[in-house]
C-alpha cells in the first residue's frame, strides 16, 4: 500500500476506472437517464392524448340530439367511436376498456327542453384512467352545457328576443382566460420539466449510496482512505467528482432537449434553469453521502436513498400544491431537494422574475451539499475499522 499513488487525481482515476468496471454504472448514470429523456417527452409529443374513443348512446335519435353528438365528435381529444342502442351496452363496453366514457341522451329531451322541464343529459367516464376521463368529461361537460345555451337561446329568440338579448340573458358575464406559465396546456411541457430532473435525482442518489457502500463490502475503504491521506472529505469528493462531471452532462442534455428543441418555456433564459440543476446534482450527492456515512449497510442505506428519491417526486408540489397538504408533510416536504428545484423551476423557466427572489432556493441547495460535513467522520470511522453490516 505505500507505494500507491496517493492524492485527488489518484482516486479520480482509481473511481473511473471501478465505473469502467462495472456494467451497472453505465446502467444507472448513461442507460436509465436517456431512455428516460426520451420516454418521458416523446410520451406527450402532441401535448394532450387526441382522439381518444368514447360513446354515445342517443335515444332521443333528433335534430338536437344528433347536431350535440357532431359536435362531441369535432373536438380534438374526443373520437366517437360506436352508438350504442341502450346505457347497458354501452356500460359494457367501458367495462371491457373498449371507451373510456360515453354520453347518454335519454328519450324526450328535445321536448322537455323546448317545454321547460329540464331534461337531464348524463355524462359516464372510467376515472381508472385518470387523464383520459378527465379530457372525455370536460369536452362532454362543454358540449352539454352548449347544448343547454343552445335550447334556450332558441327558446329566447321565438319569444321574441332578439340574438345580442339572448345572450346577454344566458352569459350576462364573459369569461376571458389566460393560462399563465403554460398557455398550451400541454402535458409534455408540466410531466417532462418535473420527471427528467427527478429521474435524474433519483439515480444520483442511489449510483453514490452504492459506489461508498461497495468500498466498505469489497473491504477496499482502507486502500481508498489511504490514497487521500486518510482524509474523508477529499476521498469523497475525488471519488464523487467523475460521477459529477458525468451526471453534469446528462443534466446539460435534458436541459438543451427541453428548452432547445423542445422549445418549452424558459422566461429567464438557460444558465438559471443549468445552475439549478447543477446545484441539484450536487445535493442530492450531499444528501446520499449524509445517508451513506448514518447507516453502514449498503442494502438499508440503499434503501432509503431509493425511499427519499421516489418520495420526491410527489411530496415536492409537481402534481399536488405543498399548501394544500396536511402540515407535517408540509414541512416534511422542505428536507428534499428536488422541492427547491422545483421551485427555482417555477420562478425562472415559468415565471421569468429575478434570479434573486429564488436566491434562498438556490442556498437551500447549498445546504444539502455541505449537509455530509455532520456526520462524515462516521463514515471515516467504518472505511478503518473495515465492517459492514449486510
Amino acid at each position: 500500500m505505500s507505494q500507491m499513488k496517493q492524492g485527488f487525481w489518484a482516486i479520480v482515476r482509481r473511481e473511473m476506472l471501478r465505473m469502467t468496471s462495472r456494467r451497472l454504472y453505465g446502467l444507472s448514470m448513461f442507460a436509465a437517464p436517456l431512455f428516460c429523456f426520451i420516454f418521458f417527452t416523446t410520451l406527450m409529443n402532441e401535448g394532450l392524448p387526441q382522439s381518444l374513443p368514447a360513446g354515445v348512446v342517443d335515444e332521443d335519435n333528433t335534430t338536437v340530439s344528433r347536431s350535440i353528438l357532431r359536435n362531441l365528435d369535432s373536438y380534438q381529444q374526443t373520437e366517437i367511436i360506436k352508438q350504442y342502442a341502450s346505457f347497458a351496452e354501452a356500460r359494457e363496453a367501458m367495462q371491457r376498456n373498449e371507451i373510456y366514457g360515453f354520453f347518454y341522451i335519454p328519450k324526450g329531451t328535445e321536448l322537455k327542453a323546448s317545454s321547460q322541464q329540464q331534461p337531464t343529459i348524463s355524462i359516464y367516464t372510467n376515472a381508472t384512467y385518470l387523464i383520459p376521463s378527465s379530457l372525455l368529461y370536460r369536452d362532454m361537460k362543454t358540449m352539454a352545457v352548449m347544448a343547454s345555451a343552445a335550447v334556450g337561446r332558441e327558446i329566447l329568440i321565438a319569444k321574441g328576443a332578439n340574438m345580442d338579448q339572448a345572450m346577454g340573458f344566458l352569459q350576462p358575464i364573459q369569461m376571458d382566460m389566460h393560462p399563465l406559465g403554460n398557455p398550451w396546456l400541454n402535458y409534455n411541457v408540466y410531466l417532462s420539466n418535473t420527471m427528467l430532473p427527478a429521474v435524474l435525482a433519483l439515480m444520483i442518489l442511489m449510483v453514490t449510496c452504492f459506489s461508498i457502500h461497495t468500498e466498505l463490502k469489497d473491504g477496499t475503504a482502507g486502500e481508498w482512505l489511504f490514497m487521500a491521506d486518510d482524509n474523508i472529505l477529499k476521498a469523497v469528493s475525488a471519488k464523487l467528482f467523475p460521477q459529477t462531471m458525468v451526471f453534469s452532462l446528462m443534466a446539460a442534455i435534458y436541459l438543451v432537449l427541453l428548452y432547445g428543441y423542445l422549445g418549452f418555456p424558459a422566461h429567464n433564459g438557460f444558465w438559471p434553469m443549468l445552475l439549478a440543476a447543477e446545484l441539484l446534482i450536487l445535493a442530492s450527492q450531499g444528501f446520499a453521502v449524509f445517508i451513506a456515512s448514518a447507516i453502514p449497510s449498503l442494502r438499508w442505506s440503499l434503501s432509503l436513498c431509493t425511499l427519499w428519491g421516489v418520495l420526491s417526486i410527489p411530496i415536492s408540489g409537481f402534481s399536488f400544491p405543498v399548501m394544500g397538504m396536511p402540515a407535517p408533510l408540509q414541512a416534511l416536504s422542505y428536507l428534499f431537494p428536488l422541492r427547491y428545484y422545483f421551485l427555482i423551476y417555477v420562478d425562472q423557466a415559468l415565471n421569468g422574475i429575478p434570479m434573486a427572489y429564488s436566491a434562498w432556493f438556490y442556498t437551500a441547495l447549498l445546504l444539502f451539499c455541505i449537509l455530509p460535513l455532520v456526520d462524515i467522520s462516521l463514515l471515516r470511522k467504518a472505511a478503518h475499522e473495515y465492517t459492514y453490516l449486510p
